[in-house]
């Protein structure tokens, strides 16, 4: 019984104080309208697409794990950042935070597969993208047509070595 009288008393004084200093005001507690005009608006965040790209070998359809596909949001003609997503074991990457509507250039890099990039426009909620990755080639040339011919580049630098050779200096007879 004693106890009782106790927390009577400290959840009055704890009322008490909270009303003295001002962090529950009666006013606040009846007109709210006070505090939303001074505050921020809730502008509710932009309805997002779900996207779900696979990304596969072009040659027998299998999955391709960890590969880096790179979205690229754009607003207004203007890259708005990048968001990287490595494809799981079936080859998929999934994202859900481009906004319904917008405009995405999807770029997907996998090691010994040539870079691919192609640019969305996404007005649905859900979309579903089949990348074939195929092999590096030969670019195509204004004079000669390279297509389909396989890259003459081996893997590593692809810049060529640009010091000077120095040959040795002669050997001067004595």
């Amino acid at each position: 019984m004693q106890s009782m009288s106790f927390f009577r008393r400290i959840s009055a004084t704890a009322l008490a104080l909270t009303f003295a200093t001002g962090l529950v005001c009666p006013q606040n507690l009846v007109g709210q309208d006070d505090s939303a005009r001074r505050g921020r608006k809730y502008k509710a965040p932009p309805e997002v697409s779900h996207i779900e790209i696979t990304v596969i070998k072009g040659t027998n359809k299998k999955p391709i794990a960890n590969a880096a596909v790179i979205f690229h949001p754009m607003k207004d003609g203007k890259d708005e950042g990048n968001l990287e997503v490595k494809t799981d074991p079936d080859g998929k990457a999934v994202i859900d935070v481009i906004p319904t509507g917008s405009r995405v250039v999807v770029q997907v890099l996998a090691d010994g597969f040539a870079t691919y990039a192609e640019t969305f426009d996404i007005p649905e909620s859900s979309r579903s993208i089949l990348v074939a990755m195929k092999r590096p080639q030969a670019q195509i040339s204004k004079y000669e047509d390279n297509r389909d011919k396989p890259a003459d580049r081996k893997p590593g630098v692809q810049e060529p070595d640009s010091a000077p050779k120095v040959e040795p200096p002669p050997a001067s007879a004595k």
